[in-house]
């Protein structure tokens, strides 16, 4: 992709992004990718300007003409050649120095394959892709709703089982009650997940780098620990108060049963004692490997084989999902235990969204040409039903 290119790519993305928020605001990490493409079209922009400068200058340098052998323009074959070919048409007869120019034969890796353009000026490419080391997928989040909230705190009621049942009933017979018991009222309170980093005056220069440095570094670590915080925070602040440590959130053991046994009986345990139906499996992928792996008494996987689908049929699915409900396979749950649950009896609370500021007055910044980069987000936990939630353990 050349520079003209690259810059057309930088300039949809940005619109893209602003088309996509058509009647309704930007969220703030929209306008920090807005930011970074304009910042990263500017800079491409500038390197086209100057490579239009260099072709002008070259373009005088050739109106002068060139020196020639014998008007034989076709590069030299060998070293004898090239130095007779830089003679042109003088001698070296009375000449007290003559120096040839650098010799690049069509076979020297250095040049581009004998072409005129080998003796033209090196152009530097400069790689600004991130090589980056394995990011796990952030997937907890996008399996509990969000939603907006204006306070520091949220007080809300987490209910209890469903009491009593309907039931048939004669004429002018007396009709069962159903009861859901009176709620508990609790508070929680927003926490704060955040972190900074330090650039360079000349490293803040390159704004792609900068964009890029808080896009798939400082954000992803970020939402590492929200990721974190949302399954399995303490508690104690400054603390989320996370699904698994929930009070009121089921639990149960393997015991005798199979693994996927155990699994399928979480299932009524929730829906025994909440109005929702399980609809996700959190698990690690130790746990899952030896799921997958399982084969029954002919050698067969249960989940497909390596070559096609289960028993032959089909494509293969790498990670499909167990007893029909979505499977999260991440290592943000220990191995040995499992979190079946229902997505809508929790959401998550954002005050806002994430937030980047810098400043070069920080410490001693100012005077070491340095600039701190903060970002952090604000957010919550409210379980309404942590009886729609079983933490299921192995042992």
């Amino acid at each position: 992709m050349n520079l003209k290119e690259m810059l057309a790519a930088a300039i949809k993305a940005a619109q893209d992004i602003v088309d996509g928020a058509k009647g309704r605001s930007m969220t703030d990490t929209e306008r920090v990718e807005v930011e970074a493409k304009i910042a990263e079209a500017t800079n491409i922009k500038a390197q086209i300007k100057a490579a239009e400068g260099d072709d002008a200058l070259m373009g005088r340098l050739a109106s002068f003409g060139a020196v020639k052998g014998g008007g034989d323009d076709t590069p030299a074959k060998s070293l004898g050649e090239h130095f007779v070919k830089s003679l042109g048409d003088r001698s070296i007869k009375g000449m007290t120095r003559f120096e040839a120019p650098e010799f690049k034969a069509a076979a020297d890796t250095h040049g581009s394959g004998g072409t005129a353009g080998d003796y033209g000026p090196l152009v530097t490419d400069i790689d600004r892709s991130f090589v980056l080391p394995y990011q796990r997928p952030l997937v907890i989040a996008d399996i509990i709703p969000s939603g907006p909230v204006s306070g520091s705190a949220i007080t809300y009621p987490v209910f209890g089982a469903l009491e009593g049942n309907a039931a048939t009933v004669a004429e002018g017979g007396a009709k069962p009650q159903i009861h859901i018991a009176d709620p508990t009222w609790k508070t929680d309170a927003l926490g704060e997940v955040a972190a900074f980093f330090k650039l360079t005056d000349d490293m803040a220069e390159d704004l792609p780098y900068v964009a890029g440095e808080i896009e798939t570094t400082a954000r992803y670590d970020l939402l590492l620990q929200e990721e974190v915080q949302i399954l399995s925070g303490g508690g104690v602040s400054p603390n989320l108060d996370g699904i698994m440590h929930r009070s009121g959130v089921q639990t149960a053991v393997k015991g005798a049963d199979t693994v996927a046994d155990a699994i399928f009986k979480t299932f009524s345990l929730i829906s025994g004692a909440s109005p929702f139906a399980a609809d996700f499996i959190v698990i690690n992928p130790e746990d899952y490997e030896a799921l997958r792996l399982t084969k029954d008494g002919n050698e067969q996987y249960y989940g497909g084989g390596f070559f096609s689908g289960t028993y032959g049929n089909g494509a293969i699915v790498m990670e499909p999902p167990i007893w029909g409900r979505r499977t999260v396979v991440t290592q943000a749950i220990t191995a040995g235990t499992f979190l079946i649950g229902a997505s809508r009896a929790a959401k998550i609370l954002r005050k806002g969204g994430l937030r980047v500021e810098s400043t070069n007055s920080h410490a001693d910044d100012f005077t070491n040409d340095k600039i701190t980069v903060r970002i952090k987000e604000r957010l919550g936990l409210q379980v309404k039903w942590p009886s729609a939630f079983v933490k299921l353990t192995l042992v």
